[in-house]
């Protein structure tokens, strides 16, 4: 693995790490993630809505610009979603 790809995982790693953190803080930043994620899922520009909405309403941060770690919640809620709705 090279330098840069090596320096990348590891500024992901630790933005993830300080993501659970703060999940495992605040319980109510989960709920709160999966609601905002439902109440856009399916809408043109859902993926930046959401995160607008999880940055303005919980004590995590979505910069415009996003790193691999955000890119990963992002998924991550939406597979939480895709579950949820295969349950169904």
């Amino acid at each position: 693995m090279s330098s840069a790809a090596e320096s990348r995982q590891s500024k992901t790693i630790q933005e993830l790490r300080g993501f659970i953190r703060k999940v495992l803080s605040d319980p109510t930043v989960a709920v709160k993630s999966v609601e905002i994620a439902r109440k856009y899922r399916g809408q043109p520009g859902a993926d930046e809505l959401i995160a607008q909405e999880i940055s303005a309403s919980t004590t995590v941060r979505i910069p415009e610009n996003w790193s691999e770690a955000d890119r990963m919640f992002i998924e991550i809620l939406h597979e939480v979603l895709d579950d949820e709705a295969a349950l169904y």
